[in-house]
């Protein structure tokens, strides 16, 4: 097994985050230069091309997110519509698939939760050392955690 982590640490997909926030601003800022130059619109269509530049651009940034921190009580998933807070003993199993698109939790209570901050998309070999080091993190908390 590598070394662990040091604690408090957090994963997340950093470029895929970085490509997130920079074509959000890309588009808001074109979006709205485009709603300055056009001289034909009033000022209620410009503020609507601004709004909706604005909100692309809250869009992506919800997407970029998505993270994972682990520190020495647990695991906070934030995910792109919420937020969950796992104690280490809830966590079986950390699972990253051939074909998954994000790294999956198999929870004690007999359920599965997405983690979108650990996902292969554009940095394959990032997220599948960031999935080995969360379950190395699991397996020393939870056997540490056994009476």
């Amino acid at each position: 097994m590598s070394e662990l982590p040091a604690l408090p640490v957090t994963f997340r997909p950093g470029r895929t985050r970085a490509v997130l926030l920079t074509a959000g601003t890309a588009i808001f800022v074109v979006i709205t230069a485009v709603a300055l130059l056009l001289e034909k619109l009033g000022p209620g269509e410009r503020l609507s091309f601004i709004f909706t530049g604005a909100l692309m651009f809250g869009v992506l940034a919800l997407l970029a997110r998505v993270k994972v921190v682990a520190d020495e009580s647990g695991v906070t998933v934030v995910n792109i519509a919420g937020r969950r807070r796992l104690d280490w003993a809830e966590i079986i199993q950390v699972n990253l698939r051939p074909g998954d698109p994000w790294v999956f939790l198999n929870l004690s209570d007999g359920t599965s939760l997405p983690v979108l901050g650990i996902q292969p998309g554009i940095a394959k070999q990032r997220a599948i050392e960031d999935a080995r080091a969360l379950r190395a993190l699991v397996e020393a908390r939870t056997t540490r955690d056994l009476p």
